[in-house]
């Protein structure tokens, strides 16, 4: 087939799939929230790309896709040779095409983005990947030799999986583990189903086993499974632990009834929407399964803008509370979450105020939340790092009132004390340290430990994510062929 017209974008505006109508999601549809294209708007789609000679698309992505590659690829109807390529760079590509922000990546770096409307690069993706598995399409593994080498990889998150989907390309026998009941991780958990349907999971679960991944769930290492146990059955071990630790702000009345944390928040709605009960089993980080008021009727405030924070948002808009406030300290522009998830919750009726820095969480009579003191802030000069701190204005103090609070700063990773005795070092922030000093990239103190995703980076995006266990996977099988440093030219680098 020819290769496309180049300035097809002049005649082909860009397009999204067509969304769940307004009202299905505001009566409580928690289906994806997009639909998919059909090989024709695919193709048209695809069609747009200029096939840039150095294409910032693929530099802005974290795992460097082959994009326009394998958008020509659709355009000339050979879709399962797209499959392939995309799982060239990217072994979950049905994720990232949906939860990625590809407004702030791919999208967002597109040459057309300012003045046409950037390629649709994300819902290209999901088309490609989707339907390629619907025709029986299976990675190609015939030429893969067993190396009799096994690996225990401990978090079936994002990480984990990219990890041990490049092992098993590898001829390494990966073994996943996993406090929770499904793979996944917070893919499972803690992304609203609008936004990943869970179905896609565990299609992602039927290739990986297709392909000799096994999997322990409902096995916690350090509980049920100790760390030197596996260090003792299996060659290597890669720790994608993923960051957990609630980042409350120490916020006065943070423990008064009525106040959620977003992760348990999401966590149970997962397993509710999912058709499971809340019946106590563990929540990474916590204790006990968390009570979920009832939000019909009422009133929300969402303390945090970060994409976490437009997930509890939607989340409550389909739970049926009355009115929904997202409180953000830094002004719009300044928001890290998606600004597309920010589109859409503003469209379903979240109302935003920003500028607002919360103080304290109130209590009615009865020990109830029952509001939120905020002060509003202006913003500083940019630090080093560009970022611009909120300043307080005085004497604009003002109370949000609220019938549920859910706090979403974010989360930070934790160390587990049983890594203390094997030499792995933690920063003060709890990330792992890896790498560095002639270590294989990925590599903890100790030699046949590797870690990489949240629990090394800090939370993160699921693109970051996978890059990371993808690339740690690489090390781990450079030293399953006796690498036991990386070069010492490179090590200088």
């Amino acid at each position: 087939m020819s290769r496309k017209q180049v300035f097809q974008f002049r005649d082909a505006p860009r397009e999204m799939p067509a969304k769940v109508p307004l009202a299905e999601r505001v009566g409580g549809d928690w289906h994806e929230l997009y639909g998919r294209f059909g090989a024709a708007e695919a193709s048209h789609q695809a069609g747009r790309c200029l096939d840039c000679g150095n294409p910032y698309c693929e530099a802005k992505c974290p795992v460097h896709n082959y994009i326009p590659n394998w958008l020509q690829l659709v355009q000339e109807g050979r879709l399962l040779e797209a499959a392939a390529l995309c799982h060239e760079t990217n072994p979950l590509p049905e994720m990232c095409g949906r939860v990625c922000p590809q407004d702030r990546l791919c999208e967002g770096a597109c040459t057309l983005h300012d003045e046409f409307g950037a390629v649709t690069i994300g819902a290209v993706e999901k088309y490609i990947v989707d339907t390629a598995f619907a025709q029986g399409w299976r990675p190609d593994l015939s030429k893969v030799v067993a190396t009799g080498k096994r690996v225990a990889v401990v978090g079936a998150g994002p990480a984990g999986l990219a990890c041990a989907d490049r092992l098993a390309r590898a001829g390494v026998q990966a073994t996943v583990f996993d406090r929770y009941e499904q793979i996944g991780g917070l893919l499972q958990f803690g992304i609203p189903s609008f936004k990943l349907d869970k179905s896609v999971i565990a299609t992602r679960r039927a290739v990986l086993e297709g392909m000799g991944v096994a999997f322990r769930l409902g096995v916690e290492v350090g509980r049920d499974v100790g760390i030197e146990t596996l260090l003792q059955d299996y060659d290597a071990v890669f720790l994608g632990l993923g960051a957990y630790r609630y980042t409350d702000g120490g916020l006065p009345g943070q423990d008064l009834p009525g106040v959620l944390p977003a992760l348990p928040f999401l966590v149970q709605n997962g397993r509710i929407v999912g058709g499971d009960a809340p019946d106590g089993r563990p929540i990474a980080g916590w204790e006990t399964a968390l009570a979920l008021p009832d939000l019909r009727g009422k009133r929300v405030v969402v303390l945090g803008g970060g994409d976490t924070g437009m997930d509890c948002v939607r989340s409550a808009i389909r739970l049926g509370a009355a009115q929904v406030t997202c409180a953000y300290r830094r002004d719009e522009a300044n928001m890290p979450g998606s600004a597309r998830e920010v589109a859409n919750a503003r469209e379903e009726g979240v109302q935003f105020l920003f500028n607002r820095q919360p103080l304290a969480i109130l209590a009615d009579a009865a020990g109830q939340a029952c509001g939120v003191r905020v002060v509003e802030t202006r913003l500083a000069d940019a630090d080093a790092n560009g970022r611009r701190a909120a300043e307080p204005i005085a004497g604009s103090e003002s109370i949000l009132e609220a019938d549920v609070v859910v706090i979403a700063f974010g989360f930070s990773p934790r160390a587990p004390a049983w890594l203390d005795a094997l030499g792995v070092q933690a920063q003060a922030n709890g990330r792992l340290q890896v790498g560095g000093n002639g270590r294989l990239p990925y590599q903890t103190g100790h030699d046949r430990l590797f870690a990489g995703g949240d629990c090394v980076r800090g939370a993160d995006l699921v693109v970051t994510a996978v890059q990371e266990g993808r690339d740690a996977a690489a090390s781990i099988v450079r030293l399953l062929r006796g690498a036991k440093a990386i070069p010492a030219l490179l090590a200088s680098a």
